[in-house]
């Protein structure tokens, strides 16, 4: 519907490049018949200290350090959008933590992969501080030369799609099945549900199926626990690791710091 109606469709796919993006490019798409014209992959410097090796309380401490080891998980992602034929723009997050050395240092090192970093102050300053981050944007869309691909054929085994993902994104070496798994892949054949695409079910916190191991893991292994498949839906989803399926609440809602007092003034948001 958005497609037949506006100039421009955005729309989100979710947390964790290697997950939505690819779920998006390798299952919506070839579904839906949709070329997308564009990625924006959005990024933190709070989460490139993260995958540099700050601790939590350490997120908002400037660290140049931090920043420059924790860049190479960005820079996996925006070679993974580049395996489907698009150069991404990349949205920097804004924080008031944020210094200009490190957002600069982002900015030079994504130009060298040839991708525009675009500063998006959308939650300080609303659409006027998405306005850059929007023209670039439509810039790459009308310049076309981005020009779509998934990244496996439907028609390959299960295993061989499972791989293609789990070495090409993820970055993995290898692909372990358990005993359940190989006696559940054999179900998926014998369903002739083989030939549906893969929706990987893996932590978002890491390139890896272990949530602990961030950056940009190398010469690790994934591990293909058990499989589910959604017949209805038309996709298999193999579940990596030691992994919740459905995330519950924390022990403390965060509602339970929210107030508002008489003058209408509300705390404890963010």
């Amino acid at each position: 519907m958005g497609l037949s109606l506006g100039d421009y469709v955005v729309t989100e796919a979710g947390f964790g490049a290697d997950l939505g993006a690819e779920k998006f490019m390798d299952i919506k798409c070839g579904y839906g018949n949709l070329k997308p014209d564009a990625i924006v992959l959005v990024a933190t410097i709070r989460a490139l200290r993260h995958h540099g090796g700050a601790k939590k309380e350490e997120y908002n401490t400037a660290s140049m350090e931090r920043v420059s080891k924790g860049f190479e998980n960005l820079e996996k992602h925006i070679e993974n959008c580049k395996k489907f034929g698009i150069t991404p723009v990349v949205a920097i997050n804004y924080f008031p933590a944020d210094t200009d050395e490190e957002i600069n240092y982002v900015q030079a090192q994504c130009s060298k992969m040839g991708v525009k970093a675009v500063v998006s102050y959308g939650f300080a300053k609303g659409g006027e501080g998405t306005k850059e981050l929007a023209q670039t944007v439509c810039d790459v869309i009308e310049s076309g030369i981005n020009h779509f691909k998934p990244l496996y054929d439907w028609s390959l085994s299960v295993e061989e799609k499972i791989k293609t993902i789990a070495t090409e994104i993820y970055g993995a070496l290898d692909v372990e099945y358990s005993s359940k798994a190989r006696t559940q892949l054999k179900q998926i054949a014998a369903l002739g549900y083989d030939k549906l695409p893969i929706c990987m079910a893996k932590t978002q916190k890491s390139l890896s199926d272990k949530e602990s191991i961030v950056g940009r893991p190398t010469g690790f292994t994934i591990n293909v626990r058990e499989f589910e498949f959604a017949a209805g839906a038309g996709f298999i989803i193999p579940i990596l690791g030691d992994m919740m399926r459905m995330p519950g609440l924390p022990a403390i809602p965060a509602s339970e710091h929210m107030d508002i007092d008489n003058n209408g003034k509300i705390s404890g948001l963010s």
